[in-house]
């Protein structure tokens, strides 16, 4: 065995699953005292583990940032390993003592207000009403609250239509579920007048936008600037559920994803106008996991990507 071959073996003889356990409860406290306080050891036990953790990687872990400490790019690489290591011994635990045991009574999610309702709920809908389903529990709120809320453990998942920020500093994964193109609706009379013509015929027609700061705003208003077209905006809504209601008046024009054009019909009464075209709404599930384990992750994820992926 060449010599390359021998250094993983031997850095494996001096690893153990508590280095590991020690080093991620610290990454995720933020220090060795909350560490130590969760895992009910002595600091010192902590920081002497680490340090053979680091010994055996050759590398520093942790550097100091105030009173808490934060990953080096050491850290920050062996993290995700962490991660996955612990989220398949969870798995592997529930395994072994059988798949109803230790699966959580209740599943907290985040739903970012931007993304459209339908869609949430459609995602979501594969895990309620199973006799072995847990209570679902979902918050609204802008997607730098959610993973605030995620990266402590008050949420098991966010659903969102971007991924996590650039740069956003939260141990969390985002995974795609699908994406829809984007088309433009109003009740049905409304939509026959708009439909010829489309898009120059809605330049001046009343219309219902999602606020600036969001990715679909960005690209509608991009989409309007290449066609030509100024549409009367009348109000702004950063609640797409809202912006329907509003639409159900059925006094302006209002965008939304094409995978739910059926709900939308039935529920607002109303029918696509002409598609934005190039524009397309991305979904997303976020998770403390690289690699998502957790059943009912999974249930969500799978039944999302069968109805959202296009075909």
């Amino acid at each position: 065995m060449s010599r390359s071959s021998q250094a993983p073996h031997r850095l494996l003889r001096h690893l153990n699953y508590n280095h590991l356990l020690y080093f991620w409860t610290v990454a995720q406290e933020g220090s060795v005292a909350a560490a130590a306080t969760v895992l009910n050891l002595t600091p010192q036990t902590i920081s002497g583990q680490i340090k053979q953790l680091e010994r055996a990687i050759d590398a520093r872990l942790f550097e100091r940032a105030g009173r808490g400490l934060v990953l080096t790019e050491a850290g920050r690489a062996v993290m995700p390993y962490a991660d996955e290591i612990f989220s398949l011994g969870t798995e592997l635990a529930r395994r072994v003592q059988g798949d109803d045991r230790g699966l959580p009574s209740t599943l907290n999610v985040g739903v970012v207000n931007s993304l459209p309702k339908l869609i949430a709920y459609r995602t979501l809908d594969p895990v309620l009403g199973d006799e072995d389903s847990p209570r679902l529990m979902c918050y609204e709120g802008d997607l730098d609250k959610l993973l605030a809320e995620l990266s402590v453990h008050r949420l098991d998942l966010v659903l969102s239509d971007r991924p996590i920020p650039t740069g956003f500093n939260v141990r969390a994964y985002s995974h795609k579920l699908g994406e829809s193109d984007i088309a433009l609706y109003a009740l049905h009379d409304l939509a026959a007048r708009y439909r010829e013509g489309f898009p120059q015929s809605i330049h001046g027609a009343n219309m219902l936008m999602p606020v600036s700061s969001t990715a679909i705003r960005r690209g509608l208003d991009d989409w309007l600037a290449d066609v030509g077209v100024v549409p009367n905006i009348i109000a702004e809504f950063d609640d797409s559920a809202l912006m329907k209601a509003f639409g159900e008046s059925g006094t302006a024009i209002f965008p939304a994803p094409v995978a739910i054009r059926n709900e939308v019909d039935h529920m607002y009464g109303a029918s696509i106008v002409g598609l934005v075209d190039g524009l397309r709404e991305m979904f997303y599930v976020i998770s403390p996991e690289r690699r998502l384990s957790q059943p009912f992750a999974l249930k969500i994820t799978e039944a999302a990507r069968a109805r959202l992926l296009p075909a």
